[in-house]
């Protein structure tokens, strides 16, 4: 539901979305609307947070194929032999995901009201 009861500016107007949403989709995918009811009182939180906080927070994503990245060059090493060739490993998967460096720029123009 990105675009829909995430960014919703209030508790009502989250719902107002998720009734149309559940509309739409409620025959098809029955389960998937029952577990957002059921979770209702979870999510509602999330709502208090200022939009640029929440940004950050439903991005988690990008944070965890940063971290999926790490974990394959890491793995594919096996071992090393110092803690400067653990590092230097960690920095050149990082790296290869962003060579020329503007994705990083752009995440980090993204989250600059949040921080």
């Amino acid at each position: 539901m990105q675009g829909g009861t995430s960014t919703a500016p209030s508790e009502q107007a989250a719902l107002d979305r998720f009734a149309e949403f559940s509309k739409k989709w409620e025959k098809r995918y029955p389960a998937s609307i029952r577990l957002w009811t059921n979770s209702w009182a979870e999510f509602v939180p999330f709502l208090q947070f200022d939009h640029a906080v929440r940004q950050i927070i439903y991005t988690t994503n990008a944070i965890e194929s940063v971290d999926a990245r790490i974990r394959g060059a890491v793995k594919a090493r096996g071992h090393f032999p110092t803690e400067a060739a653990a590092l230097k490993c960690v920095y050149l998967a990082i790296m290869s995901r962003d060579p020329t460096g503007t994705a990083r720029q752009r995440w980090s123009n993204r989250w600059k009201a949040a921080h």
